[in-house]
């Protein structure tokens, strides 16, 4: 098995997270319905994923556009 590639379940939540939702709930219920996370699991990798360098390699546009908004939340606090 090649390591630096991202497994499909990671592919899966970055390709989710590229998408647009129109609502809340309706992000919640594609996470449930098409990775069969639950949305607490779901984030959990989202995160990992964040700092895993595969994923910056797979999907350089959407890891940066979420560690953008990942380190605006963490200033705030």
């Amino acid at each position: 098995m090649d390591h630096e590639q991202l497994g499909r379940r990671e592919q899966d939540v970055l390709a989710l997270e590229r998408r647009g939702f129109p609502g809340p709930g309706a992000k919640e219920r594609a996470i449930r319905e098409e990775l069969g996370l639950a949305p607490v699991r779901y984030y959990q990798l989202l995160n990992a994923l964040l700092d895993d360098p595969r994923a910056l390699a797979h999907d350089p546009v959407t890891v940066n556009r979420l560690r953008r908004v990942r380190d605006a939340r963490r200033s705030e606090r």
